[in-house]
């Protein structure tokens, strides 16, 4: 019977474990997903797609895209500081750090011809159907 008791306490301490172990990689994903910056995907006709990216405190020359291995990656670096020096108070406010999402792309893209511009804190990008996958309307005689 000892052993019996004995089997439960421990499988009731590995339970515990592993719910704290999930509680912690649950709150690592989230804290990871808030750092991550918004972006929108659309398709506006069957053959053009567009991409924003919010980058809000990033500069232009801090953005990289590539597209490579069947994915476009968007990478960039934040350098914010916010800093300021009173007689009565100091306050400093930074943010710094790299980031990067990518987006799988469909061999029908075609990669030479991917338009980037970025305005205001948002990155948009165009992509287009290579024009050999384009679709081809056949008129009726």
């Amino acid at each position: 019977m000892d052993i019996v008791k004995s089997s439960k306490k421990l499988m009731n301490k590995v339970e515990e474990k592993v719910e704290k172990g999930m509680d912690v990689v649950k709150d690592t994903f989230d804290n990871v997903a808030r750092h991550l910056p918004f972006a929108n995907l659309a398709k506006h006709s069957d053959d053009t797609f567009s991409i924003e990216v919010d980058l809000p405190g990033v500069k232009k020359e801090d953005i990289d895209i590539k597209v490579e291995d069947g994915y476009l990656t968007i990478s960039a670096q934040r350098k914010y500081k916010n800093e300021v020096k009173e007689d009565d108070y100091y306050l400093c406010e930074s943010s710094f750090g790299m980031f990067s999402r990518s987006f799988a792309v469909s061999e029908n893209i075609n990669k030479d011809n991917i338009d980037a511009k970025y305005e205001n804190g948002r990155l948009y990008i165009t992509l287009e159907k290579a024009e050999s996958k384009k679709a081809k309307k056949i008129d009726i005689k």
